[in-house]
């Protein structure tokens, strides 16, 4: 059964949070997709995550890049899994492929983002709906994550 989980965005943007979740997921030796709702938005993750910290290297790429499917995070605004990832993240309110066809499925949003907020809200009832069994993860003004249901 896949693990979904609902990450809510309170103290800093997914730009600052998504690296260490990345990293994390790369050091398990996880195959990761970030699936964001557009190919600008896309691109500028991808530069993001060349510079967001001095000392650190996060292999990646893009799915407009050749070598899509050799990479261990790919970067996509499409719902197609190029890279054969099990865990995929779902970040600025992207339409998520079949949550069946992943080991872990993440959404990051913005909570104070209505739009995204909505769009959490909506996922989470649909997907509780079918049966699957969802967590939901908060930042504490530390930046922590603290497991709320």
């Amino acid at each position: 059964m896949t693990e979904i989980l609902f990450y809510h965005l309170t103290e800093s943007k997914l730009e600052e949070a998504l690296p260490a979740l990345l990293e994390k997921s790369v050091e398990r030796g996880w195959r990761v997709a970030v699936q964001t709702n557009a190919e600008a938005r896309r691109d500028f993750l991808d530069a993001h995550l060349w510079t967001f910290r001095e000392d650190s290297f996060l292999p990646h790429g893009t799915d407009a890049a050749p070598m899509a499917d050799a990479q261990p995070v790919l970067l996509t605004a499409a719902a197609e899994n190029r890279n054969g990832a099990t865990v995929r993240f779902v970040v600025d309110g992207a339409e998520p492929p079949p949550v069946e066809t992943y080991e872990r499925i993440v959404f990051m949003f913005d909570g104070y983002d209505v739009s995204q907020l909505e769009n959490a809200r909506a996922q989470w009832k649909r997907l509780k709906g079918e049966g699957h069994a969802l967590t939901y993860w908060q930042q504490s003004e530390e930046g922590r994550w603290v497991k709320k249901a």
